[in-house]
């Protein structure tokens, strides 16, 4: 898990993330404190601090909530651009790329490398960090909220808490949790509920167990991250929990991954043999992948957008940077230039509203 996050090192020299959330404040008045709790974040999260210059929705966003970070810290896996993280940076970059919106997440590792009740006050802790963050810039930012995977009960009691009260925007998870992923029977629970309230899941790569230091001086960010993304594609697909929980919204970070290269794989040679042949069927698989979002995130070059236009029309493209890994204004040029403009419309802005209808108001 260290080498994981050894991605985390390389970008960003931002402003230092400081304060903690008044939970106290908060849970004694409800979503309602967002608006009018005095917390140690009042000089951390200045309010107002600027209209939005642009119209895009960055779905693929990233923020340090302090207890996060402080958590990260205390295994020694923190890292630059974690601990350098400001709100005044990242509004910064949101108005040089025409970000109107930016919802949040923090990134690898999430709260996987904690026992389960830290993981759980991380995630609680962090989701109102983020929320705090909304009610203190109205219109600039919406929240995925982080569950304490791989504890199952503990991110049932979250979804709970993190839809009913804080009233997020969907969940960000990690693509896999130590040796598990997605599609496993034991995340099964999690996926049901959140098909119940017919929640967007936004999907955010990691290095597993089985890859952390697998080729030697090679970031697992350049190569694993890419890989793991298509093993949970494939886990979600195949398990059938695609198909049983239809009223999920799938963000996939970096188009997919290398889900575009292991296409004939998926689709063709996947069920010429057991396990699946005969148990699952072409039709079954492309439509899986067909009603999946993906994001732009660090595929703003003509190879790969030509890939996954290939395999999804345009209006299963969403737009999203990376930040701070990557800056926003790097992706308008690419994406201008590759699509029709009614098809960077829809990848701007228009496919994120519908995942979150609230924001036609943004």
């Amino acid at each position: 898990m260290r080498a994981a996050s050894s991605r985390l090192s390389s970008l960003c020299n931002c402003g230092q993330v400081h304060g903690a959330f008044n939970r106290r404040a908060f849970l004694a008045g409800g979503a309602a404190a967002f608006a009018c709790a005095a917390t140690p974040l009042a000089g951390f999260l200045p309010k107002a601090y600027a209209q939005a210059k642009g119209s895009i929705i960055d779905v693929h966003h990233h923020i340090s909530p302090p207890s996060w970070v402080a958590g990260l810290k205390s295994v020694k896996m923190d890292s630059p651009p974690v601990n350098n993280w400001s709100v005044e940076k990242t509004l910064d970059d949101m108005d040089k790329g025409g970000v109107g919106v930016a919802i949040t997440s923090p990134t690898t590792p999430q709260a996987s490398p904690f026992d389960a009740p830290t993981a759980a006050r991380i995630a609680r802790e962090s989701n109102e960090f983020a929320k705090k963050l909304e009610s203190n810039h109205p219109n600039r930012f919406g929240t995925w909220a982080m569950l304490p995977l791989p504890h199952v009960n503990e991110s049932l009691k979250e979804i709970e808490y993190a839809f009913d009260t804080l009233k997020v925007d969907g969940v960000g998870v990690m693509t896999s949790y130590g040796n598990k992923w997605l599609g496993y029977a034991e995340f099964e629970p999690v996926w049901a509920e959140l098909n119940r309230r017919k929640a967007t899941v936004y999907t955010h790569p990691t290095a597993a167990n089985c890859c952390v230091n697998l080729v030697r001086d090679i970031d697992p960010a350049l190569i694993e991250f890419g890989t793991d993304t298509t093993r949970s594609i494939f886990t979600i697909i195949f398990s059938g929990f695609g198909e049983k929980y239809p009223d999920i919204n799938w963000i996939w970070s970096h188009g997919g991954g290398s889900i575009t290269a292991f296409y004939e794989r998926f689709t063709v040679q996947s069920i010429a043999r057991p396990p699946y042949a005969g148990k699952v069927t072409r039709a079954q698989i492309d439509k899986q992948i067909g009603r999946f979002y993906y994001d732009t995130a660090a595929i703003p070059n003509e190879v790969t957008l030509s890939a996954l236009a290939k395999m999804v029309p345009a209006s299963q493209i969403v737009f999203g940077t990376d930040y701070p890994y990557r800056r926003a204004a790097e992706y308008i040029k690419p994406i201008e230039s590759f699509f029709k403009p009614d098809e960077v419309t829809m990848i701007k802005r228009d496919n994120a509203l519908k995942l979150v209808p609230r924001l036609k108001t943004a």
